[in-house]
């Protein structure tokens, strides 16, 4: 991450994050709105389940939304990809060089 991060490239992370974090944390209440409400269950496993997605959630969270700064731009940006949370029109606006180290790290993530 040694590369500069280009202004407008940083004032487009900061929108880019505020509506990939909302979109992250609909995901996560409909999925324990699902929970909730899956009547299949006894009460006490559905608890246990919600408590599981929730430590493996904010997990996932902090990886892609703790500690903004610049130099932690790409792996936020990567990490958010991971998630289903953008997608490459969403990086659009960015120079070519954010794009491919963000698509970079977002192939190493997954491999």
């Amino acid at each position: 991450m040694a590369k500069e991060v280009p202004e407008a490239d940083w004032r487009m992370f900061k929108t880019l994050r505020e509506r990939a974090l909302e979109r992250f944390a609909q995901q996560i209440l409909d999925e324990l709105a699902g929970v909730c409400s899956d009547r299949s269950r006894v009460a006490h496993e559905r608890y246990l389940e919600i408590h599981r997605l929730l430590r493996e959630r904010d997990r996932a969270m902090a990886d892609a939304f703790d500690y903004l700064s610049r130099s932690r731009m790409l792996l936020h940006l990567a990490a958010m990809r991971s998630l289903g949370l953008l997608d490459a029109g969403d990086l659009e606006g960015m120079s070519e060089g954010t794009r491919e180290r963000v698509r970079f790290l977002t192939e190493q993530r997954l491999e």
